[in-house]
């Protein structure tokens, strides 16, 4: 006995269509209100802490205000008076000084401290150890240093006259030596966590290459040149950008161990924009100081983005 197949009618076909596009569009829609949901405190967050003090930033920097009174609108005075300002002249040179120290000390040493940490065991307790000072608090590290780095009882003073006969300076009041001391700090405080990124970038590299380059009888200094260094650009530009970022920013460890001295020696950027502020109360000035730093920042960082087609290399 024959079966007869009953064919769908072209109208039951495009109903079924559009019963599953009306369908699939509900669960995008649901899916994307879910979204939305839960980024909605991290986009908030960025917008009340981060987009309105910057715009905020920009709008005080061209009028004159005292923190109580009515503000006044006075153009670009602020910025024109900061250029002709030595002490924002000092500060600038001091960031640039500290950063010029503290960023090749930081990136090199990590790099290096990785390199080593990659072939030994127990990398876990290393690392857990060498990431402590980036977990601690900067006012804690400061007072640890402030008593190392003392010129009478200091232990660093101490170790270097009774092991090497020197007669170190008082680093932290000798003007030629407190912004190299407290670079040192900071390059010693960041160690943990950027040897944490060049360990994870090391592991990340394929063994195939090292391997062929060692049948090929390539030396280890030729294999880290020409196979490691490259292929860990992509985590070396990380490490720069954020270290240099961080080391123009850098406020607390100056504030708690010089306080900017001795006279304005180690007064820096961000010390400078804190001291107008809320030491003389000009926060239009303040305002503008740090709309400029904000210019340099993006500037420099622009500027890495483009030099990075050069030596970075994504691919293998």
């Amino acid at each position: 006995m024959a079966t007869s197949v009953v064919q769908p009618s072209p109208g039951d076909v495009v109903g079924h269509r559009a019963t599953r596009g009306l369908l699939a569009s509900r669960r995008q829609r649901r899916d994307a209100l879910w979204g939305l949901f839960f980024i909605a405190p991290q986009v908030l967050g960025l917008v009340v802490f981060s987009l309105i003090p910057v715009v905020y930033a920009f709008a005080l920097s061209v009028m004159e205000w005292d923190g109580l009174g009515a503000r006044e609108f006075i153009g670009l005075m602020n910025f024109s008076d900061q250029f002709a300002n030595p002490e924002f002249h000092d500060a600038l040179i001091h960031t640039f000084f500290y950063t010029l120290i503290a960023v090749p000390g930081s990136v090199i040493l990590s790099l290096l401290l990785a390199l080593a940490l990659n072939h030994v065991r127990g990398k876990t307790i290393y690392r857990t150890i060498f990431f402590l000072p980036a977990i601690t608090s900067s006012v804690a590290i400061s007072m640890v240093w402030l008593w190392m780095l003392n010129g009478d009882f200091g232990l660093i003073n101490v170790f270097l006259r009774q092991q090497f006969g020197l007669d170190p300076p008082n680093w932290l009041v000798n003007t030629t030596w407190v912004i190299p001391a407290v670079a040192l700090v900071a390059i010693w405080a960041g160690l943990g966590f950027n040897m944490v990124i060049f360990l994870a970038g090391l592991q990340g590299i394929s063994p195939t290459y090292l391997e062929a380059a060692q049948v090929d009888g390539a030396s280890k200094w030729w294999q880290f040149w020409n196979i490691t260094l490259p292929l860990l650009s992509p985590t070396t530009f990380f490490v720069t950008i954020i270290s240099i970022i961080a080391s123009f920013q850098v406020f607390d460890l100056i504030y708690v161990m010089t306080g900017g001295g001795p006279g304005s020696a180690s007064t820096t950027m961000v010390f400078h924009i804190y001291d107008l502020a809320f030491v003389n109360f000009t926060f239009g000035v303040s305002a503008a100081t740090a709309v400029v730093l904000f210019v340099l920042i993006m500037a420099l960082t622009l500027l890495q983005f483009w030099g990075q087609r050069r030596w970075v290399h994504y691919d293998a």
